[in-house]
């Protein structure tokens, strides 16, 4: 394939893909359309859209995709409990794929030739958008400008962007890349690549120190059905407006803030802070769910398989027949997962503190140790001697054969 003639950037207007357009005009001569997605990044869209027309492109494309990506991206990871090594809550991997899938609805509507992303050549995102691209139309080329330009630092791209009048939202003296959507915010660069550095509170965009946060704690009741949230303190609430409210009310009290160093997909270790209130409240205020209302096997291989479905989303495999399969799976699991889930945020923490559900398998009866006690103590007696008996029978022979 040569030059491409007609190119799709997935456009956020941070710095690299404010400079890829130009960059793309100058190198290749190409036709540049421009992609949004809000996800809820909280920019003033139609400025982005204006931000882009300004550098180069000859058309741009806003999609509102918040509730899509919130229903059919987050939530699925939700229900899986999906943590990258126990910590991330995957934020910038899920929305790799539903810009993906839009990308490539315009690259299609508009005929063009190719597609193009910011991402670097070390990152996991170059997987997430080419691996999906792959997935969904093969035939598209994938571009990736930052893998091939002259740039050796940001730096040097600022000094481009001040130099053909591309305004970017970073200096010199806070250089942090930061990608931001309703779900979460990634922030690395600068000082965060020393992981002896504690990050500094400029780093953080919407969570309070918890030295800062108040005093006194929050209590919140999250409503679930089938295992998705869909309601708070009794009030029934759209995806959007709960994660809206949940990233306020969890920021204002340091609750979200992840500090850890990551394995990248390619293969070396990365250090990465996240803010993720919402996201955090809710796997929280779920899992608790889980334990109530999950009998033991389904609870203990749910959590294996959570490991696994949070590598998938994290190296890009999100079209994968594995992930659809593991989400009937999942459904499978959350069926009955339907209750309420109280929790206190306090000081930078989110704890559940009370629970319950109409599918809850806690028998009060079984478990309590009053006069109301129903389970059957001396069948105790021959359960432990089944439970034991491979162990008894590995205790003799040891014995024997040392004798």
């Amino acid at each position: 394939m040569g030059k491409p003639k007609r190119v799709v950037l997935a456009y956020s207007g941070g710095l690299d893909t404010s400079v890829i357009i130009r960059w793309l005009v100058d190198n290749y001569g190409c036709e540049v359309i421009a992609f949004s997605a809000d996800v809820g990044q909280q920019e003033d869209m139609e400025e982005v859209r204006k931000k882009a027309l300004a550098t180069g492109a000859s058309k741009v494309y806003i999609y509102d995709l918040k509730d899509e990506f919130l229903r059919e991206y987050c939530f699925k990871a939700l229900k899986a409990q999906a943590l990258y090594e126990g910590k991330y809550p995957l934020g910038t991997a899920l929305n790799r794929p539903i810009i993906s899938k839009y990308l490539v609805e315009v690259a299609e509507k508009e005929g063009a030739d190719a597609v193009a992303h910011g991402a670097t050549g070390k990152g996991n995102d170059q997987v997430r958008f080419e691996v999906s691209v792959m997935a969904l139309n093969p035939d598209l080329k994938c571009l990736a400008p930052v893998r091939e330009w002259e740039f050796k630092s940001r730096e040097e791209e600022i000094e481009y962007a001040q130099k053909h009048g591309i305004p970017v939202p970073v200096t010199k003296e806070k250089p942090y890349s930061i990608d931001l959507n309703i779900w979460s915010i990634s922030i690395e660069c600068g000082v965060l690549e020393d992981p002896w550095a504690e990050p500094p509170e400029d780093a953080y965009l919407i969570t309070k120190s918890p030295q800062e946060a108040p005093d006194e704690p929050l209590y919140l009741e999250i409503g679930f059905e089938k295992g998705i949230p869909v309601s708070l303190n009794g009030q029934a609430m759209d995806p959007v407006s709960l994660v809206l409210k949940l990233n306020e009310l969890g920021g204002q009290h340091g609750v979200g803030r992840v500090d850890m160093v990551e394995n990248r997909l390619v293969g070396i270790k990365s250090r990465e802070v996240y803010e993720a209130p919402g996201a955090t409240i809710l796997y929280a205020a779920h899992r608790e769910l889980e334990h109530l209302c999950l009998d033991r096997e389904t609870f203990r291989f749910k959590e294996y398989m959570s490991v696994k479905y949070a590598e998938l989303v994290y190296y890009g495999l999100w079209f994968s027949p594995l992930r659809e399969a593991m989400d009937a799976l999942v459904d499978k699991t959350q069926e009955r997962l339907t209750g309420t889930v109280r929790v206190k945020l306090f000081k930078g923490q989110c704890i559940p503190v009370a629970r319950q559900s109409s599918f809850s398998l806690y028998d009060y009866e079984l478990a309590t140790y009053e006069a109301a006690d129903a389970f059957e103590h001396k069948a105790g007696e021959g359960f432990c001697k089944i439970w034991g008996l491979p162990l008894s029978v590995v205790a003799r022979k040891t014995h024997g054969h040392q004798e």
